[in-house]
């Protein structure tokens, strides 16, 4: 990634959008960084084929603060909510759109919740999730180098996807009630559990998925 000015991008939103929309552009950048950083809620990701910007958000009701900076979209919510915490966390909406002909690295710091990632048109470098997710849909690409998919801090209600004939590992730490990794399920487990496809030590770009801090309800699959 190359440097740059920080941009709060808010460009005018297409015809037929809501909300408010922001975008950059791409540049020569050959690998970005979508950084939420100070958590979220109600997120879409996906990537985008035609689309020749870095990248394009769109928000509803409470809106971040949104940088781009050497590649890097930052994306950060007040940390502290409104009076009506409850209003405060359902009516957040974000939509993000990735350009589909980079690499890119996804982070977020502090709890997420209801996040949808259709990445199997992004090119996927990493996936990190902190302190905490639940309610979490990830729809992975076919890597093309070893992806590693970090949550700490605790899962609740994951599901993740990879494609068929994608070897996997998983390691969770911390206890485990409900994982289910292909067709091996487990009940529940108070020690650390390590799972992996059977080919995964035979075949190149396996994906390596951590979770720390407990899990519950954790799904991994082929599909």
């Amino acid at each position: 990634m190359s440097g740059g000015n920080p941009v709060a991008a808010g460009r005018t939103a297409p015809e037929g959008q809501s909300g408010t929309y922001f975008a950059a552009p791409l540049g020569s950048f050959s690998s970005g960084l979508l950084l939420f950083v100070s958590g979220a809620s109600n997120v879409t990701i996906h990537a985008d084929p035609s689309m020749e910007d870095l990248y394009r958000a769109r928000f509803e009701s409470q809106v971040p603060t949104v940088r781009e900076q050497g590649g890097t979209v930052s994306i950060e919510y007040p940390r502290f909510p409104p009076f009506d915490q409850r209003y405060f966390w359902l009516e957040r909406r974000a939509e993000v759109a990735l350009n589909a002909t980079i690499t890119w690295h996804i982070e977020v710091r502090g709890s997420i919740s209801r996040l949808t990632a259709d990445l199997h048109e992004v090119r996927l470098g990493s996936l990190n999730l902190a302190s905490g997710a639940s309610r979490i849909e990830l729809m992975l690409p076919r890597p093309s180098g070893n992806v590693s998919i970090r949550i700490l801090g605790g899962a609740s209600n994951v599901t993740i996807h990879r494609p068929e004939g994608i070897a996997a590992r998983v390691h969770a730490s911390g206890g485990v009630t409900s994982l289910t990794f292909d067709e091996k399920h487990i009940g529940a487990i108070g020690s650390d559990v390590t799972l992996q496809s059977l080919d995964y030590d035979d075949v190149a770009n396996p994906y390596d998925i951590e979770v720390t801090g407990g899990a519950n309800n954790l799904t991994i699959d082929a599909r």
